[in-house]
């Protein structure tokens, strides 16, 4: 069954994630996976893990409560939103290889363009080196094979983060998602501790010399998940 992709443009926020709770809540194991591509006017979303003290100074930009996993982030034009809408049951594998699969579609994405995207031990989502984007050299802080029960305390040392996640599973079945900053206006990650951690520096395609289209980022960052999001 091929999943079914929707470029959806600029939409509203919380009537995209009351659609995907919907489509979540009324799918039936024959209904097919799907994948919404999007971006979203300047918002704040708080996810459940969310202190209300990492909003520093939102003024006028909207926070909403939501109920995906992890912290306080930004979304606004110039960003590729991506929602998959995925059947784990019957895509044959769970929660955690399913988030290693999305940040390895925005790897192969920012690949696409020539930029190496990391991952950060015990932070979710993609980052890039801020000294040298292009390089393949390893992070020391990467993922690795822990010895103690404790998850490492993420160090973003020389890094800005390019790519947030956040997820939500109801019934075995994925929504929220992944948003890749392609050329936006940062200042308001500024005013916030994004994802949690203050003074973690937000880049986009933009800044660190990549010049490209929401379109384009859009068709690449779609076609890499259809594929690493395949049973």
């Amino acid at each position: 069954m091929t999943m079914d992709i929707r470029l959806l443009g600029r939409v509203d926020y919380a009537s995209t994630v009351q659609a995907m709770q919907d489509y979540t809540t009324t799918r039936t194991p024959s209904d097919p996976d799907t994948l919404w591509i999007c971006e979203h006017p300047p918002l704040y979303t708080q996810g459940i893990a969310g202190k209300s003290d990492h909003v520093l100074d939102p003024g006028e930009i909207p926070v909403i409560a939501t109920n995906r996993g992890g912290q306080v982030t930004f979304h606004g034009p110039g960003q590729v939103v991506a929602y998959p809408l995925i059947d784990l049951q019957r895509a044959g594998y769970f929660v955690k290889e399913y988030v290693y699969r999305v940040e390895e579609a925005v790897i192969r994405t920012l690949a696409h363009f020539g930029i190496t995207g990391h991952r950060v031990a015990g932070a979710p989502g993609i980052y890039v080196r801020l000294d040298d984007p292009h390089s393949h050299a390893m992070l020391p802080q990467r993922p690795q094979k822990r010895t103690g029960a404790e998850a490492p305390t993420p160090d973003f040392e020389g890094l800005g983060k390019i790519a947030a996640l956040g997820i939500k599973v109801s019934r075995h079945c994925t929504y929220h998602g992944v948003a890749l900053n392609v050329d936006m206006d940062l200042e308001p990650y500024d005013r916030i501790n994004p994802c949690g951690y203050a003074g973690l520096k937000t880049v986009d395609l933009s800044t660190i010399g990549v010049h490209t289209t929401w379109e384009e980022a859009a068709q690449v960052l779609g076609q890499q998940l259809s594929i690493r999001l395949a049973p």
